[in-house]
């Protein structure tokens, strides 16, 4: 009672933290016996302080009147971030760039539009394994250009 007491700003709280320490050792100790006790049923009690505390912290979406006036921190990315990325697609578009023209095709619909193979084979007029070929190659060429290897013959 002294740890619960001494750990949660309210000390009137500390007999509701106390009954639920013993309704978890004693769903603990249906299955197994804990052992050593002491510092098992220390650690339930900091868990559920720590539990309760993360509970009060969040703060309930009717409860706030205006949401422009909380002060969350923004999901655009910083400016180093940016600028990293648009270089990183600067630098995929022009690997892109290298890949022969039925490749680069089929790697652009499969992993920028999000079509099946067999979508890309019904849009490029190919049967699906000539769709499995241009994707494998189109894979090896570009992890070769982006790696800094040179490209494989045929380029």
């Amino acid at each position: 009672m002294e740890y619960l007491k001494h750990s949660w700003r309210h000390a009137a709280d500390a007999a509701d933290f106390r009954q639920d320490v013993y309704m978890r050792v004693l769903e603990a100790a249906k299955t197994k016996r804990p052992d050593p006790v002491k510092p098992f049923v220390f650690a339930i009690a900091r868990n559920l302080l720590i539990d309760r505390f993360r509970r009060e912290r969040i703060i309930p979406i009717d409860g706030v009147p205006d949401l422009a006036e909380i002060d969350v921190a923004s999901d655009a990315p910083l400016p180093d971030r940016a600028v990293i990325a648009r270089d990183e697609l600067r630098h995929l578009q022009a690997a892109l760039d290298r890949l022969p023209p039925r490749c680069r095709e089929a790697v652009v619909l499969r992993q920028v539009e999000g079509l099946s193979r067999r979508e890309i084979a019904l849009r490029m007029g190919i049967s699906e394994l000539t769709v499995k070929a241009h994707l494998e190659e189109g894979a090896k060429l570009l992890i070769n250009i982006l790696h800094g290897q040179l490209p494989e013959a045929g380029l």
